[in-house]
């Protein structure tokens, strides 16, 4: 997505950017404490940060038909054909390993399943938990979502797919936002160089899927381009009136079900 900013292939109108790698819990921590203008949160932490920023519409990660997903090594006493009772049933008797508490995952896995015991380990040493017998299952996100079967998992619930039955909407995961005291006209620059920048990516996929093999945490560029394809998209541009609606739906479900204290305004940069 940010290939032609951190490389300068499209105008910048001036502005400079200092790029931040971090994983996306200590992103959301780190706006809740308002220390960036810009920011990739979860869309679940955007429900804590609504006053101080706004939804960027472009730059979002959606899970149409997929997303995150529960596996475990070991999913004795549950048929392959179980139905979502049985699988709640089953998940509410074990301990889950999941990738943080403001992750979008884990408020999607609240609305699915309820109240349920876990303890909270970072996404990329999820697998190792669940093996080291710590948590019986494990919330999985990112590039463990193609890889889970080949490092000796089982799926026992994609909750991107279950949103979409549920909703026929796609699964709202992360977006970028920004401060809401940024003066107007320079949000709106800002959303044109990042829409831009993202449009730059899906037309020059090779060059900008090579970009990021660095951060690819041992991923082939196949494997990569291909989590990178599920995330990066039409969505990605722009969310549409199907992606807004998601937003809202999922924030205003968690209310209703007492996952939120409050409800949220989603403001939109237009």
């Amino acid at each position: 997505m940010f290939y032609a900013m951190a490389e300068k292939k499209i105008d910048l109108r001036g502005y400079q950017f200092e790029h931040r790698l971090e994983d996306i819990q200590t992103l959301n921590e780190r706006a809740l404490r308002g220390e960036l203008d810009i920011s990739a949160i979860s869309i679940h932490a955007y429900a804590y940060l609504s006053e101080r920023y706004a939804l960027l519409p472009c730059g979002a990660s959606m899970g149409d038909g997929y997303g995150p997903m529960i596996v475990a090594t070991d999913a004795a006493g549950l048929a392959a054909d179980a139905s979502d009772q049985e699988i709640r049933a089953w998940l509410r008797s074990r301990r889950i390993a999941i990738p943080g508490t403001m992750t979008s995952a884990y408020l999607a896995l609240q609305i699915y399943l309820g109240d349920f015991d876990f303890i909270v380990v970072p996404f990329d040493e999820i697998f190792a938990a669940v093996k080291a017998a710590r948590a019986s299952a494990g919330l999985i996100i990112h590039e463990g979502q193609l890889t889970y079967a080949h490092s000796g998992f089982t799926k026992i619930v994609d909750l991107g797919e279950w949103w979409k039955r549920e909703t026929g909407l796609p699964l709202p995961l992360g977006g970028n936002v920004l401060r809401r005291d940024i003066p107007l006209s320079i949000q709106q620059d800002l959303l044109s160089i990042m829409r831009a920048s993202i449009d730059f990516g899906l037309s020059h996929r090779e060059e900008a899927v090579r970009h990021s093999m660095p951060y690819a945490r041992d991923m082939g560029e196949g494997l990569a381009s291909k989590f990178i394809g599920m995330y990066v998209n039409d969505y990605t541009r722009d969310y549409g009136e199907s992606g807004r609606a998601a937003i809202r739906l999922f924030l205003n479900t968690a209310r209703e079900r007492g996952y939120l204290e409050r409800g949220v305004e989603v403001q939109f940069v237009e």
